[in-house]
């Protein structure tokens, strides 16, 4: 039996994030650079939004290149950036073909400008897209998000638009990099690697949390079912007992 088939479509978490970890350790074991696993790395990105969109996933959010990632060595962040923007072009059409949303988080003044460039060019042609919101988080650091946010909401203070008393959750989120997202609902991470990294730390606070052993090159349709059908088989209980999320769902 195929594993999308054992997919309950009425369960399927509406926001999906991707840790892409391992290229650079699929490249060594194949005796190549770290680049030469980036590169690979694509194939996967593809099978992930493909997957996404088959089960019915609304919002697709992929870590692509963190602001710690700007220490790496500059030839692979320049190889890294110039991949970047030509798989953006080589699968624009796809993405307008399958009703695909573009966006992206993340500190955009690091961004060389032909990347910027061809990032808002895609924007621009899919902001009408509805199927799956895909947001690529590039120059993205979760700390530094929420640094922001604060900043932003007292200035607004400072300057008598908010209260102090108004500020709660949905304040925060309005002032996050994300908010027209929904809260994460299931993470994933692939390569082993048992730890966030950073990422939408304030967005994961109920995420289920997915580790799989594939390095990212490796990582397939059916790697992205078994991590919902492993989500689908946990119980979310958001602070209540096993008891009171049976009472509710009885209801």
């Amino acid at each position: 039996m195929d594993l999308i088939a054992q997919i309950d479509k009425t369960k399927v978490p509406h926001h999906v994030a991707v840790i892409m970890d391992g290229n650079g350790r699929w490249a060594k074991q194949q005796g190549k650079p770290r680049v030469y696993g980036h590169k690979n790395g694509v194939k996967a990105v593809r099978e992930t939004i493909n997957a996404a969109g088959n089960v019915g996933v609304k919002a697709l959010t992929l870590y692509a290149f963190s602001t710690e990632n700007w220490n790496r060595p500059k030839a692979e962040v320049k190889t890294l950036m110039t991949l970047l923007l030509s798989s953006l072009k080589n699968e624009a059409k796809e993405l307008i073909k399958n009703d695909i949303k573009l966006q992206i988080i993340g500190n955009q003044e690091n961004l060389p400008k032909s990347v910027l460039k061809g990032l808002k060019k895609v924007i621009e042609d899919t902001k009408n897209n509805k199927s799956l919101t895909l947001t690529i988080a590039l120059s993205y650091g979760s700390r530094e998000e929420i640094v922001n946010a604060f900043k932003n909401i007292s200035k607004k203070v400072v300057n008598k638009e908010l209260r102090v008393e108004e500020i709660d959750e949905n304040i925060i989120n309005n002032h996050l990099y994300t908010f027209t997202l929904p809260d994460v609902d299931l993470m994933i991470r692939t390569s082993g690697e048992k730890r966030i990294s950073n990422f939408l730390l304030w967005q994961i606070a109920y995420a289920e949390l997915h580790f799989t052993n594939v390095l990212w090159p490796d990582f397939s349709k059916n790697d992205f079912y078994n991590a919902i059908l492993e989500y689908q088989n946990r119980e979310r209980r958001f602070g209540k007992t096993s008891e009171q999320i049976e009472t509710t769902n009885e209801i």
